[in-house]
């Protein structure tokens, strides 16, 4: 069986600008350097989005809301040309308001649920995988599932807890030197933008 690698994308203060608990698929807008993802497929890569959307278990929004927001993904990446394989959400928060939905999962983000699913479903050799994202909850979660990760440095992030598997191995500004860093096969180093956050926090 054929296995190819994939980058996995955080939806929300990754691949589009975040407006918290969004799915009105108007207000979606791509985030800056996106169209460089297309390197990414040109390089071999599958691109698939793996999303918490605790808005579904807080009663913010329907779970049948979320379709369209893929619908809207899936037409604002084809503009450049950049197909995408897969879109996985987690509905879950234990703490919600919707019974159904507040339980404890292997889904929600830093868990590898989604990236284990999507790797089933898709046939993705994990270990040739990478994800991008703007929280270290998303490099745990790739981490674990034994892909290596991107963070962006792009404000998302305030706590900045990163032991054990919460050290991203590269650090970008935006998606465009993401893409960058993933196909140079950049490793974290003591230089790094992120090093220097971390160093000034400690």
């Amino acid at each position: 069986m054929h296995l190819r690698p994939a980058v996995f994308l955080d939806k929300d203060g990754t691949l589009v600008d975040d407006v918290p608990y969004n799915v009105e698929p108007a207000r979606i807008v791509l985030a800056p350097g996106a169209a460089a993802l297309a390197r990414l497929v040109d390089a071999g890569f599958l691109l698939v989005v793996v999303s918490n959307q605790s808005g579904v278990a807080r009663g913010y929004f329907s779970e049948t809301a979320l379709p369209a927001v893929e619908q809207r993904l899936r037409r604002l990446l084809g503009e450049f040309g950049v197909p995408l394989a897969g879109f996985y959400y987690c509905p879950h928060l234990p703490a919600g308001r919707i019974a159904r939905f507040s339980v404890e999962c292997q889904c929600r983000k830093p868990k590898p649920g989604l990236l284990l699913t999507a790797a089933r479903d898709l046939r993705i050799d994990l270990t040739r995988s990478w994800m991008i994202g703007d929280i270290l909850d998303d490099v745990e979660a790739a981490h674990v599932a034994g892909c290596r990760a991107v963070l962006l440095l792009n404000g998302g992030e305030t706590r900045w807890v990163t032991s054990g598997r919460r050290l991203p191995d590269a650090a970008a500004r935006d998606l465009a030197g993401a893409v960058t860093r993933i196909l140079e096969g950049a490793v974290y180093s003591d230089d790094s933008p992120l090093a220097v956050k971390v160093a000034a926090d400690a």
